[in-house]
């Protein structure tokens, strides 16, 4: 069919129910006129003298004629009654309005002797019904579009929703979901712990009770879906109620964070599943920006392992806040060309150097020091792997300590003025090499600290594999050294979920192969972070920093590491031991049921931020543990398999394993 016969055909369809319109308004007219007579007299038609039904019979023409034309005249037969709002009852209201003194002017023109309440009550009646026929057939739509999802809801797979949170945003997402118009979604009831809302109605959805109704309500009213949108409750709290939600095997959201939420909308699309982390049951971590910003701001800031889980975390936090170049140095080019996409498109305006190297090679070390001289240093580059570092020990100590060491010594050869070392809870008593190495590097800051503390920074031996004499030659090395002002620091925490190694993946690969989950003892525990949070309080800890400390981060309570894993299946939907089997392996070559986050000799000293805590060092033999530290370099390159006999005995509180 072409265009223009469309078009002819949409105008018939206009006329048509324009002039079906008119006709119900001429008897709406007739109706409520001779209703209004009819009423007059009591119901009772006998008794209405014939001089009035003349009366009535003689103005209908008239009262019909003037409404259709007032009507028209104000458009009231062009509006698509089907979409009819708040503008076509303005419209019809000052119709109305005009009807009266055009009736009035009718009655003396016709000399009409008829009973005031007929004039009264035929007027009220008309317009009554006049506006009722209007506005039943966009009503009339909505019933049959109810009935129509209701029929579609019960054949198709519509989620049922609960929302937990009747407040401002619980509100904005149920009229944002209500406003998509989906029949694949639906807020059935709202859950909040305010005993003043519970029975109440909040856009037309009951608030049906508190937490502790949740397992009940969802049963009752069908969920399977709930939507937590209480973003400023954090910490234990949040915790309870995403554990009661857990057990209904609902599928689980959250809106985002009240930080994410100031100055947008909340939206559908911003909404996201639940994660372990919002189980841990962690206060908000607080940080001072404005700290952190000055301390950032116009620096030049190297972040060695930059393409790691932590390092490219770093990256993120340090570009946000325009320092005055940002270079990342890893060994792995896959990593580092990721996080360099991702900063680019972020920040276009960043002087961004991204360095394919290797904290082992003396050569690149110093080069890259020697022309991008940053002024502060985060070293998250190491080997983490507790079991590949327990087969591979030589590893271990290369990458960890001797890396840490040729990295540090080449912050002192050009004046940078901090460097920060990212440290383990493992370093704490180690088990298992990987921690011993960590260990060797908390030693090695805090020996390079007190060498700069005592102006002897030029005593620090020169641990190198290959003489970079050459590279030496192009800086006056003793003078640099002597004027040194390096302020070394550690900063130590445990896990962090989603880090490369985390169990977190592994269990989501068995999960999604449908099981088993691979734990390695039921009592085993260990302290856990998020990556953003734990970054955050690294670069806190850095603005405190004086030198030679080793910050220590609250990681809050321990999880077991079974909780954790029996937590993840129930958010993947499923039962744990019934669905997906765990299976008990037994600990790992190395591995120790708990970690510690400090050892027994080293006390606690607060800082401004509650979170970060500085461990007092212990004291060792400076002199004694840099020269062997020679020794070690020597087994560790000539991969001798006494490698941990000989970091044990540098390591005092290493255990060593059989």
């Amino acid at each position: 069919m072409s265009g223009e016969k469309k078009m002819k055909k949409w105008n018939l369809r206009w006329i048509y129910k324009a002039l079906l319109l008119c006709m119900a308004d001429g008897l709406i007219v007739m109706a409520a006129y001779f209703g209004a007579l009819f009423l007059r007299f009591d119901f009772q038609l006998d008794m209405i003298p014939e001089e009035y039904i003349a009366g009535y019979l003689w103005s209908m023409p008239f009262w019909i004629v003037s409404t259709i034309v007032v009507y028209y005249i104000y458009k009231l037969y062009h509006s698509i009654w089907a979409f009819v709002s708040i503008t076509e009852l303005k419209r019809l209201m000052m119709a109305d309005l005009v009807l009266i003194p055009v009736y009035a002017a009718g009655a003396v023109f016709m000399d009409m002797h008829m009973p005031m309440s007929y004039f009264v009550m035929g007027y009220i009646l008309s317009c009554v019904l006049c506006a009722g026929v209007r506005f039943s057939y966009r009503y009339i739509r909505f019933y049959m579009e109810y009935l129509k999802e209701e029929k579609t809801e019960k054949e198709t797979k519509t989620d049922r929703i609960m929302v937990i949170g009747a407040g401002t945003v619980g509100q904005t997402l149920m009229r944002e979901i209500r406003k998509a118009d989906s029949v694949h979604a639906k807020v059935v009831c709202a859950i909040d712990d305010n005993p003043e809302k519970i029975g109440r109605m909040l856009e037309g959805i009951p608030i049906v009770g508190n937490r502790y109704d949740i397992v009940k309500m969802v049963k009752k009213y069908d969920v399977n879906r709930i939507i937590y949108a209480i973003p400023s409750t954090t910490g234990q709290n949040r915790k309870d109620i995403m554990n009661l939600c857990k057990e209904t095997g609902c599928r689980m959201q959250t809106v985002p964070s009240v930080s994410q939420i100031v100055n947008e909308e909340v939206s559908m699309t911003k909404l996201r599943e639940i994660e372990i982390s919002d189980l841990l049951g962690r206060k908000q971590i607080l940080v001072n920006m404005d700290e952190i910003n000055e301390y950032i701001k116009g620096k030049v800031v190297l972040v060695t392992g930059g393409g790691g889980s932590i390092g490219s975390e770093l990256c993120r936090q340090v570009a946000a806040r325009e320092p005055k170049q940002l270079i990342i140095l890893d060994i792995y080019e896959n990593n580092a060309y990721d996080i360099q996409m991702e900063l680019r498109k972020k920040y276009p305006e960043l002087n961004l150097e991204v360095i394919i190297g290797s904290v082992r090679d003396s050569r690149k070390i110093f080069k890259i020091f020697g022309t991008y001289h940053p002024d502060i240093v985060y070293h998250a580059a190491a080997h983490k792997h507790v079991p590949l570092m327990e087969d591979s020990p030589c590893e271990a100590v290369k990458n960890n300590a001797i890396g840490t060491y040729k990295t540090a010594f080449a912050a002192l050869a050009h004046g940078t003025k901090k460097f920060v070392l990212i440290s383990t809870d493992k370093a704490v008593n180690p088990t298992n090499i990987m921690g011993a190495s960590k260990r060797l590097c908390e030693m090695i800051i805090q020996a390079f600290d007190s060498k700069v503390k005592e102006g002897k920074a030029e005593e620090i031996p020169q641990l190198f594999t290959h003489k970079i004499n050459k590279d030496f030659a192009n800086i006056n090395l003793l003078e640099n050294l002597r004027a040194a002002r390096t302020e070394f620091v550690a900063v130590r925490f445990g896990n962090v979920l989603g880090s490369n190694g985390s169990v977190i993946p592994l269990f989501k690969k068995q999960i999604a192969a449908g099981g088993p989950v691979t734990v390695t003892d039921p009592e085993i525990i260990r302290y856990f972070m998020t990556i953003p949070e734990a970054v955050s309080l690294v670069m806190q800890a850095g603005t405190y920093a004086k030198g030679g400390e080793i910050f220590v981060l609250d990681m809050g309570e321990p999880v077991k590491i079974d909780t954790l894993a029996r937590n993840l299946i129930r958010l993947s939907g499923f039962k744990p031991d019934e669905d997906i089997k765990i299976q008990y392996t037994g600990l790992r070559p190395g591995e120790k049921l708990y970690e510690e986050k400090l050892m027994a000799e080293e006390g606690l000293k607060k800082t401004e931020n509650d979170l970060i805590h500085i461990g007092m060092p212990i004291p060792f033999d400076v002199e004694e543990f840099l020269a062997e530290l020679d020794e070690l370099t020597e087994i560790a390159y000539a991969n001798k398999p006494d490698i941990k006999e000989k970091v044990a005995q540098i390591v005092t509180t290493y255990k060593m394993k059989d």
